[in-house]
């Protein structure tokens, strides 16, 4: 399994800022290895977000994106205390599931 995502999450007025750092190798599967094999492609595929439940981004990636992704945005909403949780799922299946509390 994947190390944990480091998350920040803070409002700003109405709205929140959740920035995510996550740990995956994201390989593209074009790299050869030192034989000369084909490197099978590994990444996230399905990336959800959720605020005390409720989903605020839903998203679905492909080989471009880079190793270690970094993700930022903001959604109308949010209290100091709420819960915000982020999953992704990668395409061997791997799944990983963080959680954070509004500061």
């Amino acid at each position: 399994m994947a190390d944990p995502m480091k998350i920040r999450a803070t409002t700003l007025g109405d709205s929140t800022e959740v920035k995510v750092l996550m740990s995956h190798e994201m390989e593209t599967g074009q790299r050869k290895d030192a034989q000369g094999q084909t490197i099978p492609a590994w990444f996230i595929q399905n990336v959800i977000v959720t605020w005390n439940g409720r989903t605020v981004l839903s998203a679905q990636w492909g080989t471009a994106v880079s190793k270690n992704p970094f993700l930022s945005f903001k959604f109308k909403g949010g209290a100091k205390g709420d819960r915000i949780a982020i999953s992704w799922m990668d395409n061997r299946g791997d799944k990983r599931t963080d959680e954070t509390v509004i500061a």
